[in-house]
């Protein structure tokens, strides 16, 4: 009920011509509305997945939004550098992508050249040398896809389970014992891939056509070189995607991220984005510390020239998000109703 309340708003303030007037604002344009996206769907992820994937067609119509709406589409550090010296153009933008998985490659990438639009790429790298699906994803997919309602899952798990797939409270208790069995076991990349095929095969389903099709797996080397030769920022993300707690792992986990881009792009990356947005201050403190100039949220809002360059909210558009809403963002009356919204005490 509300989120239509707010839609009906919204649709109300913009045919009363509010967003224009929002758009040229100082509000507006003395800030970087930086966009956040995970995937552009190669085939069925958005139905799977809305919050995460696109589809090809609303991704098109995004850029399309921004076009027509005469936003100036920034590359990250040009963006950094003109807000720390007040010399923003009109409708500032950026686009960031998060993970690195191959539909950029195949679906994003061509859009954006379209448009002649820059982008950063915040890579996770442990998957990069490896050709096989990312877990847990792939098991998150597989568990959604099959036709299977129930399934005995003793050989995947090690016990005697049965999953329960019908609803999406069964899928992600299923997911819960899969993922928690290969963690207990302790298994790398190559155990993983073997539990995914064996996944498949009990659930009905075809993992070699998957794995040809390149669902939920990174890019290879080869195509980031590409990438970054062509203009795209290669940035950190983890080599693994997660964010350790403790000083010395979280290092660990982050230098070999820059080192293997570093290798790949021949270019030494200097901004980073926090896996799952998860961040705590003595993040930004180890970030800082390691030369890293820029990191990237999930937190919502518009970058101004007094945002922590190491704490930068973005939107992050998703199939949920109505082409209204995406557009109040554009022109920063998103950006008001949600500092408006977070200022109302709720009952």
């Amino acid at each position: 009920m509300l989120g239509n309340l707010k839609q009906g708003c919204l649709t109300v303030a913009k045919s009363a011509g509010l967003f224009h007037l929002a758009s040229s604002s100082p509000l507006r344009n003395a800030r970087v509305l930086v966009l956040g996206y995970h995937g552009v769907a190669l085939e069925d992820e958005h139905r799977w997945d809305p919050c995460l994937y696109l589809s090809p067609q609303t991704f098109r119509s995004r850029m399309e939004a921004l076009k027509r709406n005469r936003c100036n589409v920034l590359s990250l550090a040009d963006a950094l550098r003109l807000s720390k010296a007040g010399q923003l153009p009109e409708r500032a933008a950026v686009l960031t992508f998060d993970d690195g998985t191959y539909d950029f490659y195949k679906v994003a990438w061509p859009i954006l050249k379209e448009f002649g639009y820059p982008a950063t790429l915040y890579l996770t790298t442990y998957y990069v040398d490896f050709q096989y699906p990312v877990t847990p994803g792939i098991w998150r997919y597989m568990l959604w896809k099959t036709k299977a309602s129930t399934v005995n899952a003793g050989g995947i798990v090690g016990k005697d389970v049965t999953f329960d797939l019908t609803t999406a409270a069964g899928r992600a208790g299923a997911l819960w014992e899969i993922t928690s069995f290969a963690d207990s076991e302790k298994m790398e990349a190559e155990e993983r891939n073997a539990l995914s095929a064996k996944l498949a095969g009990t659930l009905g389903l075809e993992f070699d056509s998957l794995c040809e099709r390149r669902l939920v797996q990174l890019l290879r080397p080869e195509e980031i070189r590409r990438i970054a030769q062509d203009g795209i920022s290669v940035q950190m993300h983890m080599h693994y995607h997660s964010t350790p707690l403790v000083r010395e792992a979280f290092i660990k986990n982050l230098e070999a991220n820059r080192e293997r881009i570093a290798t790949i792009t021949a270019s030494e990356p200097t901004h980073f984005c926090y896996p799952s947005g998860h961040h705590r201050p003595e993040f930004v403190t180890w970030l800082r510390a390691s030369g890293v100039q820029s990191a990237t949220t999930c937190d919502l809002g518009l970058l101004s020239p007094s945002t922590d360059p190491l704490l930068i909210p973005r939107f992050i558009d998703t199939s949920t998000s109505s082409d209204v809403a995406f557009e109040s963002w554009i022109v920063g009356v998103g950006a008001l109703v949600s500092r408006v919204g977070a200022l109302v005490p709720h009952a």
